[in-house]
């Protein structure tokens, strides 16, 4: 008998795009459900651990411990859900993705052994049977922000939702407690009876809640909000926000396709004190079609095809980035150097190297010929300056260098990239009328002309101020 959850009534045969996305989910949920290994023909050389050491300090710290195997092939895959994890039992739990809470104090020792290789990572736990008392800016908001209350989807939007007003992602942490605690006759929290504020009820979905259940009793985010009403909903205005964050590791490359890659999330304060924020933080692709976030587990990246990712995590108002690589198949795969004429040349052949991709032969005279005119003057090259470039005799380094010398800053290439930057900046006598749109123009061609460098042109325009006709690029 076939599962129940794969059967797929006949009404949605006739409708193309529906079964399509239905198919593409049950495909992504049995992949989900498959284990990972390592590749075939492959062995473990060697793990590493991030963290190295960890400390926890009270009865709510946690952390997501990274690990990652080097391979016979000198690749790198994360091992942190291959691993056989172990820890001293009166010390913490671990669950298979490495996430590791506190259950006592003490000191001891994680191992994380695969393939005949382990490693151990020192733990020192302290606070967990200390009362614990919230700190609104560094603690409560950011738990606000995870269950999504502070979304523009939600009470984060320009008018709230029902009534009750957020600011967007909790950046006004004085206006979000105002109404937590003022509006309504402060009845969204009950000082007197923690359990039954209405933030803790909805969020439970003790009551009616359009949002649903975010948390439930006994779970960390909801025993960190009631602490926080038990002790008066206090607000420390010298509480150090977030100053940065980190997150490993950066750029990874995930081997096979289908496979995941944990992420690690750490969080540095004003006052220089660090704490793994993972479960807090949002990890989104840019490319959903080549890696997407799992939403059942804190920043885990699966990905889906061969390709590039580029991956922004943000937390209380700070934001890092990484880009996660999908290799796939690449057998048989061996890198050849080439030659680097310059900086340019040198990125782009690591690039290359990293992708696995074996780059094309060079170019003939004829193409690059063609190439650079276009690309420099938007224009082809004539039939005469085709002939003269490929009968010179000098060496095709030399005189190609010598073409883009003489292209760049010709008539042509002024007027070509003027033409592209008024495009851009929205050169349009619509809006800014014929005197305004002919002076931003002209300022733009003698920028382009006087090979002003792209950061002083960018910061012209943007702190540019007053008459346009006085200051041209206050048009923008």
């Amino acid at each position: 008998m076939k599962p129940r959850f794969l059967h797929i009534p006949t009404k949605y045969m006739k409708f193309p795009i529906t079964f399509l996305i239905l198919s593409t989910w049950f495909v992504l949920i049995s992949q989900s459900l498959g284990s990972e290994a390592i590749p075939d023909g492959t062995h473990v050389q060697s793990l590493k651990a991030e963290p190295s050491a960890i400390e926890l300090k009270n009865r709510y710290d946690y952390a997501q411990i990274l690990v990652t195997a080097q391979l016979s092939t000198g690749d790198f895959v994360d091992a942190t859900r291959m691993v056989k994890w172990s820890v001293p039992d009166s010390l913490a739990t671990i669950n298979d993705h490495g996430f590791l809470e506190i259950k006592g104090d003490g000191e001891g020792m994680v191992t994380a052994s695969f393939d005949g290789q382990s490693i151990e990572i020192p733990v020192k736990i302290s606070g967990s049977t200390k009362e614990f008392k919230p700190d609104y800016v560094q603690d409560v908001n950011p738990v606000i922000s995870r269950m999504g209350c502070n979304m523009g989807t939600c009470h984060g939007s320009k008018d709230g939702k029902n009534g009750f007003k957020l600011s967007l992602r909790g950046y006004d942490p004085i206006y979000d407690l105002r109404s937590f605690t003022d509006d309504l006759a402060s009845r969204r929290v009950n000082l007197a009876s923690p359990d039954d504020s209405l933030m803790l009820l909805k969020s439970t979905a003790a009551v009616p809640h359009e949002g649903g259940q975010l948390c439930k009793p006994g779970t960390p985010y909801y025993e960190i909000v009631r602490a926080w009403i038990a002790d008066g909903v206090p607000y420390d205005k010298t509480s150090a926000k977030v100053a940065s964050i980190t997150v490993v590791p950066q750029n990874p490359v995930v081997q096979e396709i289908g496979a995941t890659q944990q992420m690690r999330v750490v969080a540095t304060f004003a006052d220089g004190r660090q704490r793994d924020v993972t479960r807090e933080a949002y990890v989104e692709s840019g490319n959903i079609e080549v890696a997407a976030v799992m939403k059942d587990s804190p920043a885990l990246v699966k990905v889906l095809r061969r390709g590039e990712a580029p991956v922004l995590i943000r937390f209380e108002g700070a934001y890092a980035a990484t880009t996660i690589t999908a290799m796939g198949d690449r057998t048989g795969f061996v890198w050849e150097d080439t030659s680097a004429y310059n900086e340019i040349d040198r990125l782009v052949a690591a690039k290359w190297k990293r992708m696995k991709i074996r780059s094309s032969e060079v170019c003939n005279d004829y193409e690059f010929v063609r190439r650079a005119y276009l690309d420099l003057t938007g224009l082809p090259p004539t039939s005469d300056q085709v002939r003269e470039f490929v009968a010179d005799a000098r060496h095709s380094q030399v005189k190609r260098d010598a073409l883009i010398d003489g292209l760049v800053g010709s008539e042509e290439y002024i007027t070509y990239w003027t033409n592209k930057w008024a495009d851009l900046l929205q050169v349009n006598r619509k809006f800014l009328g014929a005197e305004g749109a002919v002076g931003f123009r002209d300022w733009i061609r003698n920028e382009v002309a006087n090979n002003t460098p792209y950061d002083e042109f960018c910061r012209k325009v943007i702190t540019a101020s007053g008459s346009n006709k006085e200051n041209p690029p206050a048009s923008y």
